[in-house]
């Protein structure tokens, strides 16, 4: 997978999509895999934003029973043991509990009763040829039980806990990428830190875009008969500038923040109801994720972060509804915002918001043709979503296209039974450190990567305490499109996803990409200044 900007010259293309996060990666795996000619572009790298900086969970969302969206629970469950099945090296079960404290007769009954009408809408959670993937359904644990299985529950009132299950994402960044590196394989072209500066619009139809190239500053069209804008929570920004006038669908921008603390329980997750909300504690390479804050984000998408003020709230927070914790300032190893980009329903309530997609044809609202938007939805369905707008396209374009196989389909570093190819990579690589969390990051791919090793054994020697090898960091230049040291670092390997991994680990990550891609001194230094942004907390706002 290489960013090749000249094969962007010179051709009318079937769909341009206009954003590479989890949405627009999932759309051009689709319309790739079905025959269309596409080309995906992202103004920063792929996944860099709500898609990387989420609670890393596919899970049919348990709590919007409550706002009796079966629909969106039954579509989420469904496409959860689709992610399952077709990745199943990045996605895997995790075991969740939900202490009750003071609740009574009538809290366990609710919550039974919500659990039950969970396990009903699951009802296909063990279709899946490998048995390790299969969920069970819910069920309860008294005190005794509950403490024996997770000590971290002792608290005053304590009655007992359901135990449930859910999946995990290892690396929803990762997973995203593969999306896109299989739309490349059958055809797509991908590039990213390539923006869209505008449409191209003739005669109330839009032919394309205008782009510009990050690093060299040259701009340039692309042109195609269809163009999806989608762009997350910068969506709606980015329509009206381009259409000149507010867009017809708005976004509610809601900021959630998640901190990296080391690990809390042993091995399920803890959903905590808390003031009328819910915290997460969730196991995650050998750490806990803390997750997450809910509160509308008026600013600049690009400005969102994580201050000292987020923190100590959140912190305070937990402590108080999981008073076991004890959490400290100290223990808090790193931390994470991103921005749900919700649709707007007027109510201005970011929690009690649906997760809802809207895909938008805005030859309707907008009276400008050649033109869709895809807003709202959530990591679980978003497979699901680029389904249905694939379907609208090619309705659209009135052209022949192949069936969607997405769902069939295996991911590029996807197998039957991540067990057995485990245990085979441990068989081949007993000696090779950090092979399982290798093994998980790239799945088949991994062989591949470390054919790049050669006879150079310090390829193959962990760079940071993820466990994460410098024979990652010349895979990721040379087949997945990594331009800068924030590509690496932060989502092609997991080197600093669990902190500052300290400055050896990123001189010898630059030294690597420096004679690689020939940078000069000056460029090193820069690459290595801007690293440390994602390990600083932002200021206050004013």
């Amino acid at each position: 997978m290489r960013r090749d900007l000249h094969s962007l010259a010179n051709k009318t293309f079937d769909l341009l999509i206009i954003g590479g996060g989890v949405t627009g990666a999932c759309i051009a795996r689709d319309a790739s895999l079905r025959g269309l000619s596409v080309v995906l572009i992202e103004k920063n790298d792929f996944a860099h934003a709500t898609s990387a900086h989420n609670s890393k969970l596919i899970h049919g969302g348990l709590r919007y029973l409550r706002n009796f969206e079966l629909g969106l629970v039954r579509e989420s469950l469904k496409e959860r043991r689709i992610w399952q099945r077709i990745a199943p090296h990045l996605v895997h079960p995790l075991p969740f509990l939900v202490p009750l404290y003071g609740g009574g007769f009538k809290a366990r009954a609710t919550l039974e009763a919500g659990l039950s009408l969970y396990d009903v809408l699951s009802y296909d959670r063990g279709w899946l040829d490998d048995p390790a993937q299969r969920l069970p359904g819910h069920s309860w644990l008294n005190k005794g039980a509950a403490l024996s299985r997770e000590p971290r529950l002792a608290g005053p009132g304590l009655e007992g806990s359901f135990l449930y299950y859910d999946a995990q994402m290892y690396a929803p960044e990762r997973l995203a990428l593969e999306c896109v590196a299989d739309a490349v394989s059958h055809g797509a072209v991908a590039a990213n830190h390539l923006e869209a500066e505008t449409l191209l619009l003739r005669d109330g139809r839009v032919e394309g875009a205008t782009l510009r190239d990050a690093f060299s500053d040259a701009s340039f069209d692309v042109r195609a008969k269809l163009t999806i804008v989608a762009a997350g929570p910068w969506a709606d920004i980015f329509l009206s500038r381009a259409l000149g006038h507010a867009s017809s669908h708005k976004l509610l921008r809601s900021k959630g923040i998640h901190l990296i603390v080391p690990a809390m329980t042993r091995d399920a997750a803890l959903t905590v109801a808390a003031g009328g909300g819910h915290f997460f504690v969730l196991p995650w390479r050998g750490h806990c994720i803390l997750g997450t804050t809910d509160a509308t984000f008026p600013g600049n998408p690009d400005d969102v972060g994580v201050t000292e003020s987020d923190i100590e709230k959140f912190l305070a927070f937990i402590n108080k509804y999981l008073p076991s914790a004890e959490l400290k300032r100290s223990d808090v190893n790193h931390y994470y915002a991103g921005l749900r980009p919700l649709v707007d329903d007027g109510s201005k309530d970011t929690y009690g918001a649906s997760r809802r997609a809207e895909m938008i044809d805005h030859s309707k609202d907008d009276k400008i043709d050649g033109l869709f938007s895809v807003i709202g939805g959530k990591w679980t369905t978003s497979r699901d979503l680029a389904e249905k707008t694939v379907n609208a396209i090619v309705a659209k374009l009135g052209t022949g296209a192949r069936p969607c196989t997405t769902r069939t389909t295996l991911m590029f570093g996807g197998m039957a039974r991540f067990s057995d190819f485990a245990a085979r990579q441990k068989r081949e690589h007993e000696s090779l450190p950090g092979l399982g969390h290798l093994a998980q990051m790239y799945g088949t791919r991994l062989e591949a990567v470390l054919d790049l090793a050669g006879n150079r054994p310090e390829l193959t020697q962990s760079l940071s305490a993820s466990g994460d090898i410098g024979a990652q960091v010349l895979y990721a230049m040379r087949e997945e499109m990594a331009l800068t040291l924030d590509d690496v670092v932060m989502r092609r390997t997991g080197i600093g996803q669990l902190g500052n991994p300290g400055p050896a680990a990123i001189e010898t990550t630059a030294a690597l990409m420096a004679k690689e891609l020939s940078w000069s001194d000056a460029r090193r230094q820069s690459e290595i200044a801007s690293i440390a942004k994602n390990f600083e907390t932002v200021k206050e706002a004013a």
